[in-house]
C-alpha cells in the first residue's frame, strides 16, 4: 500500500511540520464526481494486538485548491456515517477551508456496505428496534438482558473480534494511524455529532498530538459520573419543554398545556395511549421522546405538537406518528455505543437513576438521555471498554459549536480545557458547520491560524 517515497514538506503558516513517512497511494474514489482521491490503510482489528489481524480503512481526500498547509481530518458521527460519501455530497461546505488545507475523511471501521461505507464492515444484519421500556421488576430486567443479548449475538457471531473493537477509542486510535500515514506531526480534527466523542477520546489518548480540535453538536464523554451527565441532559430537555409551554401561554394558543401534558403522561404511564391510525399504542416514554423531538425543532413545530397533545388527551395519539415510521422512537444495534457508555448493573441502580432524572425533568422524563439510550445495552456480551473519563491537563485550546441546547453540553466539555471557546446558535438544529456561515468562518480560521473567537460566541 505504501511507496518508499519520503515526504519532507515544511508547512507555511500552519505552525507545524510533516514527519518523514511513506506517502499514501491515492487514486480516484469509486464513482467520484468531485475530484476526491481514495486510499486504503491497514490497521489492527485489535489495537492491543498491533501485530495481529488487520482490517482496511478507506480514506478520502479533497486536495487544497491553493498551497496546502496541512490536512484537516473530518468525521460526521453516526457513529457509522460514511465519511467519503458524505464529503462528496457536501464538498461545498469545505470550499473556503480548502484554499489552505486538504480535507481528509474516512469510513469508520465496522460500518460497511449497509451504511454506505467502504472500510472493512461488520458482516451482520443491523436492525432497528423500539427503545425498550424500563423494567418493572427483576424478572423484567432479566428478560430485557436476554433480549438485548440475543440482538447482540446475532451480530457478534459474524466477527467476534471486530465486534469487540468498535468503541470510540478504537476509532480514535484509527485517527492516530491516519495522522501518521498522512505524515502530519499533529492532528487537526472536526468531529460532528457522535464523532465529537472520537475527538474527546483522541484528546485523552494522544494529548500531545492535538493541534486543533473542533467538536460540533456532540455529547460529553469526559465526565467521571455518568448519572450526573444524564441529569444535565435531562435539565436541558426540560428547558426545551419550558420554551414550548412559554409559547403556549404567550401566544394564548394553549394556556393550559403544562397541566394537560402532565396529565397525558400520567395516563400513559398507567396504560399506553392508542394510535388509531396505525393500530399500535404509545407509552409515556414514547410520547416524551416524540414530543421532545418535535419541540426541539422550534416554533414552527409548536402548533403541531399542541394539536398532537390535544388529540392524544382525547384518546388518539396519531398526531405523534412521525414521517419515518410508527415504531419510532427506536435505535440501531449499539455496537459502538454499548462499549462507550456505562449501563445499570441491576434494576435497583436503574430505578435510582430514573428517579433522579424524573425529579429534575418531570415533563421530559428520561427521554433522549443516556439512561434510556443504554437500556438496550443491558446484557451486552462485550463489557464497557471505553468509559467516559476526564480530559488530561495540557491540551491546547479547543473549539466547540452547537445549536441551542447542544451547545451547552459542548461548553461543559470544553471547561476542562482552559482557553477553549464555544460557538452558540440559539436556533433549533443539529451541528453548525454545514448550516451556519458565521460558525463556519470561525471554525475555518481556527483550523488555519489557530485563532479562537471569544470564549462564548453567538452566531
Amino acid at each position: 500500500m505504501f511507496t518508499p517515497l519520503v515526504l519532507a514538506l515544511t508547512l507555511l503558516g500552519s505552525g507545524f511540520q510533516t514527519q518523514q513517512t511513506p506517502a499514501i497511494n491515492w487514486a480516484a474514489c469509486p464513482g467520484d464526481k468531485v475530484g476526491m482521491a481514495c486510499a486504503d490503510l491497514q490497521v489492527p482489528v485489535d489495537w492491543q494486538k498491533p501485530e495481529g489481524r488487520k482490517i482496511t480503512l478507506k480514506l478520502g481526500r479533497l486536495k487544497a485548491t491553493g498551497v496546502s498547509e496541512g490536512s484537516v481530518l473530518i468525521a460526521y458521527g453516526g457513529p457509522g456515517a460514511p465519511g467519503i460519501a458524505m464529503t462528496q455530497e457536501y464538498a461545498h461546505w469545505w470550499a473556503n477551508l480548502r484554499k489552505r488545507m486538504d480535507i481528509v475523511t474516512w469510513d469508520t471501521r465496522g460500518y460497511g456496505e449497509q451504511f454506505g461505507g467502504l472500510s472493512t464492515g461488520l458482516p451482520c444484519v443491523w436492525t432497528r428496534v423500539p427503545l425498550p421500556e424500563f423494567p418493572a421488576d427483576d424478572a423484567d430486567f432479566g428478560r430485557l438482558s436476554d433480549t438485548n443479548r440475543g440482538h447482540a449475538e446475532t451480530c457478534r457471531n459474524k466477527d467476534p473480534e471486530l465486534f469487540a473493537n468498535m468503541s470510540s477509542a478504537d476509532h480514535a486510535r484509527d485517527m492516530e494511524a491516519i495522522r501518521k500515514a498522512l505524515g502530519e506531526s499533529q492532528l487537526n480534527f472536526y468531529g460532528a455529532s457522535y464523532a465529537g466523542i472520537y475527538a474527546q477520546d483522541y484528546a485523552r489518548l494522544f494529548p500531545g498530538k492535538v493541534r486543533t480540535m473542533v467538536i460540533d453538536g456532540t455529547i460529553s464523554h469526559v465526565g467521571d459520573d455518568w448519572t450526573a451527565e444524564m441529569i444535565e441532559t435531562a435539565k436541558l430537555n426540560e428547558k426545551v419543554f419550558a420554551r414550548f409551554f412559554d409559547w403556549c401561554v404567550g401566544e394564548g394558543k394553549c394556556p393550559g398545556m403544562p397541566a394537560q401534558w402532565r396529565g397525558l403522561i400520567a395516563k400513559a404511564e398507567r396504560s399506553p395511549i392508542p394510535v388509531k391510525s396505525v393500530g399500535i399504542a404509545y407509552t409515556s416514554g414514547d410520547l416524551q421522546a416524540l414530543a421532545l423531538g418535535l419541540a426541539m425543532r422550534g416554533k414552527d413545530n409548536y402548533p403541531k405538537l399542541a394539536a398532537a397533545i390535544g388529540k392524544a388527551v382525547r384518546g388518539d395519539a396519531s398526531g405523534f406518528v412521525p414521517d419515518r415510521g410508527a415504531r419510532y422512537p427506536d435505535q440501531t444495534t449499539g455496537v459502538t455505543e454499548c462499549t462507550d457508555w456505562p449501563r445499570a448493573a441491576n434494576r435497583a441502580d436503574l430505578d435510582k437513576a430514573l428517579a433522579r432524572v424524573r425529579k429534575v425533568a418531570p415533563n421530559a422524563g428520561a427521554a433522549n438521555t443516556l439512561l434510556t439510550g443504554t437500556l438496550a445495552c443491558i446484557g451486552w456480551p462485550v463489557t464497557v471498554t471505553n468509559p467516559p473519563a476526564p480530559l488530561p491537563k495540557g491540551l491546547p485550546p479547543m473549539l466547540g459549536a452547537g445549536a441551542w441546547r447542544e451547545s451547552d453540553t459542548v461548553a461543559r466539555v470544553l471547561k476542562q480545557v482552559p482557553g477553549s471557546a464555544t460557538i452558540h446558535d440559539d436556533e433549533p438544529g443539529h451541528t453548525l458547520y454545514g448550516f451556519n456561515a458565521c460558525a463556519r468562518d470561525h471554525i475555518d480560521r481556527y483550523f488555519t491560524d489557530r485563532t479562537l473567537p471569544a470564549e462564548s460566541t453567538s452566531c
